[in-house]
């Protein structure tokens, strides 16, 4: 669907897919902060983030067949360059650049890491629209990104950094929060309906201390300040559901659950959530499908389905 005014447009938002094998490490890829990932890995990961996932997750996209896909971090598990080989391969199955767009999550940069050998075998998935190419296309400065599809901005946030030991904590800066508020100004002039897409939940005090945003309440007061109408993060392995006021109302910020995850206990599956938007009414009105996977079936087969309703509440002026 093009996402013209009468038209419903869908959109499928994953994350955490942690889609990578580690079989061919090198020794000299772990003697950094990469060795506590690795050996979670092979206690834990490894077992939990499953292949089988991974192709059933491939086949249900392409059954769904939404109109854009969103993928919100975290395609590897080290960030070293091989995997970024094996993601930029499973990226061009889902579909090309034009109808995916992804952000990095803080797995996919563990360490520094040179931009050549890993993140520009992405850009293409992460860059803005040719004609809205502002921000360079190869190298970090290139966000927030800008990608125009109907009535809708999709608005890519880099919230990643290489943090340090023990922590998964993420960062927005300055100069990328003074970009994005520009960008949200200028979409919302324009009547664009606006979904952000970053790794980390913008909510502040929505997540653990060592897996927060650390500029969280800079994000949200640009947020409140400018405007926006959804947001969609990952990281935390679990759906969520939180709000953040703006001048325009009440933006919801929804988190979803790894799209590859299966713990021994059963409490995480996996899953991703499809969003319809309907043009019908005016403003775009927003069903939200749940698909999980079923170990049973061996597939994705639908959870829940609800509405998202932005709230009355404004920010006073």
């Amino acid at each position: 669907m093009s996402g013209d005014a009468n038209d419903d447009w869908t959109l499928a938002h994953l994350s955490d897919p942690h889609l990578t094998h580690l079989d061919d490490l090198r020794v000299g890829d772990i003697l950094n902060k990469r060795l506590l990932g690795y050996l979670s890995w092979r206690r834990r990961r490894r077992h939990e983030h499953r292949p089988e996932v991974l192709n059933a997750l491939v086949t249900d996209l392409g059954a769904m067949a939404p109109d854009h896909i969103g993928v919100t971090g975290d395609l590897t598990h080290l960030g070293t360059a091989r995997e970024f080989e094996q993601a930029a391969a499973w990226l061009r199955q889902l579909g090309d650049p034009r109808s995916v767009t992804l952000v990095p999550g803080n797995h996919d940069l563990y360490v520094s890491t040179p931009w050549q050998e890993t993140f520009s075998r992405w850009a293409p998935y992460m860059a803005s629209d040719t004609e809205h190419a502002g921000n360079r296309t190869d190298a970090p400065s290139m966000f927030p990104t800008l990608r125009i599809r109907g009535g809708f901005a999709l608005i890519g946030v880099n919230s990643v950094f290489a943090s340090p030991p023990f922590l998964a904590v993420g960062r927005v800066g300055q100069p990328q929060l003074e970009r994005l508020s520009a960008l949200l100004r200028q979409t919302g002039k324009a009547g664009l309906f606006r979904i952000m897409l970053i790794h980390h939940p913008a909510v502040p005090g929505s997540i653990k201390w060592r897996k927060r945003l650390t500029d969280a309440d800079g994000l949200a007061s640009v947020v409140q300040h400018q405007g926006v109408e959804l947001i969609l993060h990952g990281h935390a392995h679990e759906p969520s559901l939180n709000w953040i006021p703006t001048r325009d109302g009440t933006a919801p910020v929804i988190g979803v659950g790894s799209a590859s995850e299966l713990n021994a206990s059963a409490t995480r599956r996996a899953q991703y959530h499809i969003y319809r938007f309907s043009r019908r009414s005016g403003r775009p009105e927003i069903i939200v499908s749940v698909r999980e996977y079923s170990p049973e079936a061996g597939r994705f087969v639908a959870l829940d389905s609800w509405p998202v309703d932005n709230q009355p509440a404004k920010l006073s002026a």
